[in-house]
């Protein structure tokens, strides 16, 4: 049986370093690597990219969207992505975000959790935005298949605040609430268990104990939206082992070549090495 998420994310982490590069081929992207923007420059960008980084980085996290984008042959080079990242030895979260309620969440969860899947992912980033537990099919699949679902919290965009941070009947932030709910289905669960949640770097504070979560923070926002390694330790105090720097433009803006993918890499690995006390 697949080792459960959690305790596979804390062995990716510990050997390569705690860094989530971004696979993120938007249209200006393609265009200064000197690509055309179509499927054939997605598949070069793609492939690049899983070559630079799927066998010394820890974690490499598609957005689903820009693959969307091209319609089937998209969705076909993603599968392939995922597929090849995973086969060179890094784990995969899918950034698409995925957030209903009953059998269409049930649907979901077949689609990217599912280890029969053809888009299977080692996690997804999931809204729980029409209540903590309507997600509830995405976490009993990940459960049964060793994979994880990163729920959003605090995210680092400016519009976020006006919903997370609305207080709930009781008093608490709507992202407090999400981050219980994530807590109480990690309890007791060694390394760490495998409901995450997304925390965005460039924020000030957070209304919860982050290190009570017992499960991963992804925290995006490092580099082009102005984070920087420094800044995670005052974000996440106590929970700082177990947070994942995610960078996209940072590291992509060095390609086309593998050589400059790969030394960007291996500068912001040992950038969050000393930041995260590893």
């Amino acid at each position: 049986m697949t080792a459960p998420f959690g305790a596979r994310l804390r062995a990716a982490l510990d050997a390569r370093g705690p860094l989530c590069a971004g696979v993120d081929p938007h249209s200006s992207l393609l265009t200064s690597w000197g690509l055309t923007d179509d499927v054939a420059g997605l598949e070069r960008f793609a492939a690049t990219v899983v070559e630079a980084f799927a066998d010394r980085v820890a974690v490499l996290k598609p957005q689903s969207a820009f693959f969307e984008r091209f319609g089937s042959r998209g969705i076909a080079v993603l599968e392939r992505t995922i597929a090849d990242a995973r086969s060179a030895g890094a784990l995969v979260v899918l950034d698409a975000k995925r957030g209903d309620i009953g059998s269409t969440v049930e649907a979901y969860a077949q689609a990217y959790l599912d280890s029969a899947a053809p888009l299977f992912a080692d996690a997804l980033t999931a809204s729980p935005y029409l209540g903590y537990g309507s997600l509830e099919p995405l976490y009993a699949t990940a459960e049964k298949h060793g994979a994880g679902v990163f729920v959003l919290a605090f995210t680092s965009n400016p519009e976020g605040g006006s919903v997370q941070r609305a207080l709930t009947a009781d008093g608490k932030t709507v992202g407090a609430a999400i981050l219980e709910g994530a807590a109480a289905r990690n309890a007791g669960l060694e390394p760490m268990g495998s409901i995450g949640a997304v925390v965005g770097a460039t924020l000030a504070e957070v209304p919860f104990d982050l290190s009570a979560l017992n499960g991963p923070i992804l925290a995006p926002g490092l580099g082009a939206q102005g984070a920087t390694p420094e800044d995670l330790r005052g974000l996440f105090g106590d929970a700082l082992h177990n947070v994942v720097p995610a960078m996209s433009r940072e590291l992509l803006r060095h390609g086309p070549h593998v050589a400059g993918l790969r030394e960007a890499a291996a500068r912001s690995i040992d950038a969050c090495r000393t930041a995260l006390a590893y």
